[in-house]
């Protein structure tokens, strides 16, 4: 009988994290859409030198449709490496990190043109990660 009831309650203990999973997959209804991470290239005198990946998130405004604005994250990220291949994000001052105002910039404006007018709400570089360490270029 003891043999029962343990385990009983060893199969409810591995079931609750299966249910609070699924409970917290549907919670999750923000107004944003993340981005995964982008690769965008560190440039000086015209030389590849480091490549920056960023993380963003697009925070979209209460009356956006967030489910379809989700769909399009690739379009956004397509936007994203466009922009940064074009003219890169270069800081002078560090080759490990972008220029966080020019890229929120850059990538509002796109992304407005994408999703539409008073869709978009801000842009946020949540995270940046250089792919190697680069020293600062001498003056």
């Amino acid at each position: 009988m003891l043999r029962k009831a343990l385990i009983a309650a060893l199969m409810a203990l591995a079931a609750s994290p299966v249910f609070a999973a699924e409970k917290e997959d549907k919670g999750d209804v923000g107004q944003y859409v993340d981005l995964q991470a982008v690769g965008l290239p560190i440039v000086v005198n015209r030389q590849l030198v480091n490549y920056v990946f960023v993380y963003v998130r697009i925070n979209l405004t209460s009356g956006a449709n967030v489910a379809r604005l989700r769909e399009k994250e690739p379009v956004f990220r397509d936007a994203l490496v466009r922009a940064g291949h074009r003219t890169p994000f270069t800081l002078a001052s560090d080759l490990g990190a972008v220029d966080v105002p020019k890229l929120t910039a850059t990538l509002k404006r796109d992304a407005a043109a994408i999703a539409g007018p008073g869709q978009i709400l801000s842009v946020v570089v949540t995270q940046q990660a250089p792919r190697r360490r680069a020293r600062t270029p001498a003056a």
